[in-house]
C-alpha cells in the first residue's frame, strides 16, 4: 500500500467511462468524452424576484439567447411540420414531445451560443438586495420544466441542495408550497444562502427547508404533493473527470459509489410514495450510467 502508485481519481473515473459509456454509447462517445472534458459551460437563470428589467437586454447584447424560448419556437416549428398545431399539446396526442405544457413557462435562462463559453459576469443586487440571475449548468433546468409545475401545486425537491432547481422551481411563481429536502445539513445550509439571496422573504415563507434522510420522506409527509423531483446523488460524471476534491471514484469511496443504485433506487421509492394519486414524480441524475438510469427506473 505504501509503494503502490497514486492513481488520480479523475484518471480512475475517465477510465471506468471509457469502459463502460463506449460500449453504450459506441460512436458517440468521443465527443460525449470531449464534452466532458471542456470548461464547464453555465447559464444565467434570471430571477424573477430582482428588479431587473434590464438584464435581458444587457445579455442580448452579449450575443446571450434564452435557450428556453428558442426551444418554444423550435417546439412551434416542429408542431407545424408535423401537422400538430392544434392539438400538439393535447393529452393523449402521441405527438407531443414531453416538455410541451412546460416550455412556456415563466423560467427564462440565458446561454451564449454553441461553441462560445464566455464566462457571465458575476451576478448583482437590485435595490432590495435580490441577485439578478444564478449561474448553473443549463441542462439542470430540464428536470424542472419536465415537472410542469401549475398554478397551486404543492411540489417536493426531495434532493435539493445546493438550491439551483428549488430556485428554478419558485422562478414558474406556480408553487402553492414547496418543500425543499436534503439529508446534508452543510448543503442545507448552502440552499438557505441561495434563498436568501434571491427570494424575497414573502416567498421564502411558502418554502419549507429540512434535512431528513429522503428515503424515509413517506414516513414525514407520505402521499402529499402534486409534484415531486427526486434529483438523486449520482457520480456526477463531470466533476468526476475533472476534479479530484470530494471525488466520488476515490479508492475510500469504492463501497459508496458501488452502492449508489441502490440508494437511488430508495429515494425514488420515497419520491413515489410522496406523491399524491394522480401525481408526478421526475428522477434525474447528471450521470450517463445506464445503472443509475435506465435500470433504477425499470
Amino acid at each position: 500500500a505504501a509503494t503502490a502508485p497514486r492513481i488520480p481519481a479523475t484518471r480512475l473515473a475517465l477510465h471506468h467511462f471509457d469502459t463502460s459509456y463506449s460500449l453504450h454509447l459506441g460512436a458517440l462517445w468521443p465527443s460525449v468524452r470531449a464534452g466532458l472534458l471542456c470548461e464547464q459551460k453555465y447559464g444565467a437563470l434570471l430571477n424573477n424576484f430582482a428588479a431587473a428589467d434590464h438584464v435581458p437586454e444587457e445579455l442580448e447584447l452579449l450575443d446571450a439567447t434564452d435557450f428556453i424560448s428558442e426551444a418554444s419556437q423550435k417546439m412551434q416549428q416542429w408542431q407545424r411540420g408535423a401537422g400538430e398545431a392544434a392539438s400538439g399539446c393535447q393529452e393523449g396526442s402521441e405527438m407531443s414531445p414531453p416538455l410541451c405544457a412546460s416550455i412556456s413557462s415563466k423560467i427564462k435562462c440565458y446561454t451564449f451560443p454553441r461553441g462560445d463559453i464566455t464566462r457571465f459576469r458575476p451576478a448583482r443586487p437590485d435595490g432590495l438586495g435580490l441577485l439578478d440571475y444564478y449561474l448553473m449548468d443549463a441542462a439542470s433546468l430540464l428536470p424542472v420544466l419536465a415537472l410542469n409545475v401549475q398554478p397551486d401545486d404543492f411540489v417536493l425537491d426531495l434532493c435539493a441542495a445546493p438550491g439551483g432547481k428549488t430556485l428554478a422551481l419558485l422562478q414558474t411563481g406556480f408553487c402553492g408550497h414547496l418543500a425543499a429536502n436534503d439529508v446534508s445539513v452543510s448543503r442545507t445550509k448552502r440552499l438557505y444562502q441561495i434563498l436568501h439571496s434571491y427570494v424575497p422573504r414573502e416567498v421564502r415563507d411558502t418554502v419549507s427547508v429540512t434535512s431528513y434522510d429522503g428515503r424515509d420522506w413517506d414516513q414525514v409527509k407520505g402521499g402529499t404533493f402534486h409534484k415531486v423531483l427526486v434529483d438523486v446523488p449520482c457520480t456526477t460524471d463531470r466533476h468526476s473527470a475533472m476534479e479530484e476534491d470530494n471525488n466520488i471514484f476515490h479508492k475510500r469511496r469504492t463501497k459508496e459509489r458501488q452502492m449508489l443504485p441502490m440508494l437511488q433506487l430508495q429515494l425514488l421509492m420515497a419520491g413515489i410514495l410522496a406523491a399524491r394519486p394522480g401525481g408526478a414524480v421526475v428522477y434525474s441524475t447528471c450521470s450517463l450510467s445506464p445503472l443509475q438510469n435506465e435500470c433504477v427506473v425499470e
